[in-house]
């Protein structure tokens, strides 16, 4: 995995880049603001950028957006030490794949971040229900389908996704490919007019899909 820092304290850069190098991840580039991210990101491609908020001549949410413009294959996880609602939604809608919290252990860091090579996207449950509160409150304008309109196959996708299972181990749960699931979530995500997985599990809750265990926020474990 190749990772781009962009954080504008170099202390913490260099704490977190001897914590990634010590785990065997190539760190391919830094940048101490949004802008100078932007201009590493297009030049370097990495695979993924790990992008604070708060930082000088380009905040942290606009680059993600014109990163993502111009190469979404890239993948954004924020790393930031706000925990408010209002940058929670907007990292999501920018296009951020994750988004973690400076104060987070190193070894469950490190897991999380791992996890978004499988696709897996980074946040724990309690902060992910928040987020997804926010897009029903604004979601007026977009329809949400309803679970009715899933074929039998892509609800068990579904409700295995949303209990917090990684592709291989809801491929496992239902004995098909990986890539099965994945096509299966495609379309659960085209069907219910969601963006991410992190969407489906918010959905599943709302709708009652989820046994009381898995609900978001129930022992906060990360949403793969």
């Amino acid at each position: 995995m190749r990772v781009l820092l962009a954080d504008d304290h170099p202390l913490f850069r260099d704490g977190v880049r001897s914590l990634l190098q010590a785990r065997g991840v190539e760190i391919v580039g830094e940048a101490g603001d949004g802008q100078e991210a932007l201009e590493e990101a297009l030049r370097l491609r990495p695979d993924v950028i790990l992008m604070d908020i708060s930082m000088p001549r380009m905040d942290g949410l606009e680059a993600t957006r014109l990163i993502k413009a111009r190469l979404p294959e890239v993948k954004i996880v924020i790393l930031t030490v706000s925990d408010e609602d209002r940058t929670l939604f907007e990292a999501v809608k920018s296009g951020a794949q994750g988004y973690l919290l400076k104060d987070l252990q190193a070894d469950e860091f490190f897991a999380l971040l791992s996890g978004v090579e499988r696709g897996e996207a980074p946040i724990s449950r309690s902060l992910a229900g928040r987020i997804l509160e926010e897009f029903a409150r604004r979601r007026g304008d977009r329809p949400e389908g309803e679970a009715g309109e899933l074929t039998e196959r892509e609800q068990e996708v579904l409700r295995t996704v949303s209990s917090g299972a990684s592709n291989r181990e809801v491929a496992a749960a239902l004995h098909i490919s990986e890539n099965t699931v994945k096509f299966h979530m495609k379309n659960i995500l085209d069907k219910l007019h969601l963006r991410n997985r992190a969407e489906v599990v918010a959905y599943a809750a709302r709708k009652g899909l989820l046994p009381p265990a898995t609900t978001p926020g129930a022992g906060d474990p990360a949403i793969p």
